[in-house]
């Protein structure tokens, strides 16, 4: 029987076994109905502690458990496919990165951190997007500008933090979770908890696997009979498999809480090729696996009155290798060439340290405190086989409040950098909340990225590269301006919030990679080549009434066209994008629906050819559709999800951008995998 069914029988004799002890149980844990979510959450990023979204200086973007589980989220792409102001990347073998506020290079200018831990591993310049699991995520919070006084490089564009469950919310509780995609996703995961006195543990685990996809795959549920062949042995999207774990242990004394958190990561992408000419015995297939050992621990709470510390101290470790075999297809046997094999190592020691004193109605509160960060590569493809960066940084901000609406918050960061000089990073926060209904924001701030150990190190040469680091590089760095208005209330049954938010950032010493003058033949080098500019203008609304709501915003986008100094074309192109999600449950049946829509708009801009002339690069816009209902079941301790994702059924649109992921010669590019169907079933048992 083929892998794909026999996980899927598995899924449900395990869920029919559930059920049953289900019943014995007395209570259940929270509902979960897609009600609308509150309009005043809380938020910890870049906060002196715990703090309400609309007291918070930066504008920033919340997205709960509620609204992850209304999409069927399984992994960060899955939830900022829908996510005003950000683009998403393809790559058949780096998967999926992402673009903040219109930057010029995908996932290098944006911050992903887990618990204010930086996510390492980047690959192709971004971290993949789907290898971050959202089993045990309690929210997400997005933060869109510069954040490099809190947290350092990287965070030119925006911020994105999630935050994990630390405790149960029962004395003992566990689930299971299963997830069918019609194109071939079978995805399993588990999780327990257990909370007593002072302690609280909190685990999950599981495995999540896809088959590969080609554009003539027809969409199919559990046909066992029959399911076509494959049509060829190669796959547009390739076939992954991953497990994951994680463990969280916390200890609470008094006013202070110690936590410990470990997670384990494993996935293998399978890339199979195609048969080679003149008699089609032969292929050449590659297979790369990737592993990730992340373990934290977090110090935190109140150690005077009115007095806090913040203390995180994490090692991670990334592996990345990649086998390449050459495949006899008539015998089926493999042979390793070794000087096609890489692998790659990064580790990463970070510790994080915050005091802060806080006092609600104080005029003036502050925080200072350190950063140090220190990483390790190990790979065939960096100079002298190892090489090592360390930043060391303080930093420090303040929160004055000169009269009752009116937040001042400046705040400065200096580091010191082994490889690079590290420039004064500092900001400015204002805030005026005007009555109960108005509140006001204006920012100033520098941001700034650090050169790779790839950028400065790389040394990468055979028959097709000769690409080389460069030591003398220095870091971008930005300057940001950003508005905002956003006003609020409450109307009988009916919360509202409308918001109107602009941003220009100017990026100088831009790195990117270049042809060495007066070197080797196609010999590349890192270099700063100059400026880069992006401006924009976003609002957005939200309604909700009792257990209706409804979202929609848009933004208008313009990206700075480095050839405009010295060619008559525009100095900004610019691109749309507009979304809209509606929510409904009808409580007494346990039902809920929600839906949700973005239209990417059309991205437009210039390149030069083979021959030194200006060409105009495009991708052309397109509608993408998700659509979920949700019915409780068993005394609310299960949930079966249903629905459809990709409903406008957006496989290739016309394009013609040079570097894009899965571009072909008809200039398409590859946006999705067609319109699909999912069923997800969540178990939960709990014990007060």
């Amino acid at each position: 029987m083929h892998l794909k069914h026999f996980t899927a029988i598995i899924c449900t004799s395990t869920l029919c076994g559930y059920l049953a002890k289900a019943q014995q149980d007395t209570s259940g844990i929270n509902s979960k109905l897609h009600m609308p979510q509150a309009m005043d959450e809380v938020v910890v990023t870049g906060q002196y502690m715990s703090n309400q979204r609309a007291n918070a200086v930066q504008k920033i973007e919340v997205i709960d458990r509620k609204k992850i589980d209304a999409m069927a989220a399984q992994n960060l792409r899955d939830v900022l496919t829908n996510q005003l102001d950000i683009r998403l990347s393809q790559d058949p073998i780096f998967g999926t990165g992402m673009n903040m506020q219109g930057s010029r290079a995908y996932g290098a200018d944006a911050k992903i951190l887990i618990d204010g831990v930086p996510v390492v591993g980047k690959q192709n310049g971004s971290v993949d997007l789907t290898q971050i699991n959202l089993v045990n995520i309690e929210r997400i919070e997005i933060i869109t500008g510069p954040m490099s006084v809190s947290y350092g490089s990287d965070a030119i564009a925006g911020t994105v933090n999630l935050i994990t469950r630390k405790t149960p919310k029962n004395n003992m509780e566990a689930g299971l979770s299963t997830y069918y995609e019609s194109i071939g996703t079978y995805n399993t995961n588990i999780h327990a908890g257990a909370r007593k006195g002072k302690h609280a543990l909190v685990i999950d685990g599981g495995r999540n696997f896809f088959g590969g996809w080609n554009p003539v795959d027809k969409p199919s549920f559990f046909d066992f009979k029959s399911l076509p062949a494959d049509s060829g042995r190669t796959h547009l999207w390739k076939p992954r498999e991953q497990y994951s774990s994680t463990a969280q242990y916390t200890l609470t004394v008094r006013k202070l809480s110690v936590n410990y958190k470990g997670n384990y990561f494993y996935e293998k992408i399978t890339g199979r090729g195609a048969p080679q000419l003149p008699y089609n015995e032969m292929a050449f297939d590659n297979y790369f696996h990737t592993y990730r050992k992340d373990n934290a621990i977090f110090l935190n709470g109140e150690v005077a009155r009115n007095k806090r510390i913040n203390i995180l101290a994490a090692f991670n470790a990334y592996k990345r290798i990649k086998n390449e075999y050459a495949t006899n297809l008539t015998t089926l046997k493999e042979e390793i060439d070794p000087e096609t094999q890489d692998t790659s190592k990064y580790n990463e020691a970070n510790s994080r340290g915050t005091f802060s004193a806080t006092v609600k109605d104080n005029k003036l509160n502050y925080e200072i405190g350190y950063d140090i960060n220190i990483q390790l590569a190990n790979s065939t493809q960096i100079q002298e086989r190892k090489q090592q960066m360390g930043n060391y940084a303080l930093f420090a901000s303040a929160e004055y409040k000169p009269f009752s609406g009116f937040t001042i918050r400046p705040g400065a960061r200096y580091g010191y950098n082994t490889s690079y000089n590290a420039p004064l990073v500092p900001s400015l926060n204002l805030m005026y909340k005007a009555g109960n209904n108005w509140t006001f924001r204006a920012s100033y701030a520098k941001g700034f990225r650090q050169p790779g150990l790839k950028e400065l190190y790389f040394d990468f040469v055979d028959i097709n590269h000769n690409i080389h680091g460069n030591t003398n590089l220095k870091a971008e760095y930005s300057n940001n301006y950003s508005t905002s208005v956003v006003y609020s209330g409450r109307h009988k049954n009916m919360q509202y919030r409308v918001s109107a938010s602009s941003f220009y950032n100017d990026i100088k010493n831009l790195i990117s990679l270049a042809t060495v003058i007066n070197g080797a033949a196609n010999e590349y080098t890192y270099v700063n080549i100059g400026r880069y500019r992006t401006k924009g203008a976003q609002i957005s609304a939200d309604i909700s009434v009792k257990s209706l709501s409804f979202s929609l915003g848009g933004t208008y986008t313009g990206t700075y066209n480095v050839l405009s100094i010295t060619n008559s074309i525009p100095s900004f192109s610019y691109s749309p994008e507009a979304r809209g999600s509606v929510m409904y449950a009808v409580k007494k049946y346990g039902i809920s629906t929600a839906l949700f829509y973005k239209y990417t708009g059309r991205f437009l801009t210039y390149i030069v050819d083979g021959n030194g002339g200006v060409l105009q690069a495009f991708m052309n816009g397109y509608h993408t559709a998700d659509i979920t209902t949700s019915k409780q079941l068993f005394g609310k301790r299960v949930n079966l999800s249903v629905g459809c994702k990709n409903l406008f059924d957006v496989k290739n649109i016309a394009g013609n951008q040079t570097g894009a992921a899965h571009s072909s010669a008809d200039n398409t590019v590859s946006i999705g995998t067609g319109r699909y169907f999912f069923v997800k079933t969540d178990i939960n048992i709990s014990k007060q």
